[in-house]
């Protein structure tokens, strides 16, 4: 059995996701989501996830490892939104550093960040741009879970549409930047992406990026 926590997990990738985990058959997955508004709560009940209201934005690092104990695997979905730089670095930047510093600190060694294609010090977003403090915040999170110990895996999808799943993505040398922005990827196939490296130990310690494409997930995460 495998115990997943999904932080962030009210957002439309991760309700994709607790869904494909709870009704994998070939696995007897438990599903925790953690959202902020309670108002969500039967929009995470019906995927079969449990779920739990916490704030990540204010919850200290010893909170949120009691937030995750008890569990095999953590997948980092939460995210600000946008518009407001000072929220989007509370958020994507220190509270996702926080759950990473807690899930080592609670003994969870697993750690998928949904990231985004092209994340990392060398961005090339303008100052002036308002993806800049996402830009920002994503690759400070990211550079903190590659230096942590945990069994990280960082998943770079390209520009997220609202397309139904192909099963179907592109990976690495087989995805460029330009393509990241004009084919994308369905949120739905980010989500299986997402559950397939949790149960394929050779995506540990990898960064991969990815579009919709011709090969199945596995195959492509094998050959990325």
């Amino acid at each position: 059995m495998s115990r997943i926590v999904i932080v962030g997990g009210h957002g439309k990738v991760a309700l994709h996701l607790a869904r494909t985990l709870t009704e994998r058959s070939d696995a007897d997955n438990q599903v925790t989501s953690v959202f902020r508004d309670p108002d969500h709560a039967d929009d995470v009940s019906v995927t079969g996830a449990r779920p739990v209201v916490a704030d990540i934005e204010n919850l200290n690092t010893d909170a949120l490892a009691d937030l995750l104990a008890g569990h095999d695997a953590v997948v980092f979905s939460a995210g600000a939104g946008g518009g407001d730089p000072a929220r989007t670095y509370a958020v994507d930047r220190d509270a996702a550093i926080r759950v990473i510093d807690a899930a080592g600190r609670a003994g969870v060694r697993r750690f998928v960040m949904v990231s985004y294609f092209g994340a990392g010090p060398d961005h090339g977003v303008s100052q002036d741009n308002s993806f800049f403090a996402y830009a920002e915040a994503k690759a400070a999170a990211d550079a903190h879970l590659r230096a942590s110990d945990l069994k990280w895996t960082v998943l770079g999808p390209g520009r997220l549409t609202m397309e139904p799943a192909t099963g179907r993505i592109a990976v690495g040398t087989d995805v460029s930047r330009e393509g990241s922005e004009t084919r994308g990827v369905s949120r739905e196939d980010v989500a299986l992406v997402a559950a397939a490296v949790l149960n394929d130990d050779s995506t540990i310690h990898r960064t991969i990026d990815f579009n919709n494409g011709d090969l199945p997930i596995p195959e492509a995460l094998s050959t990325g």
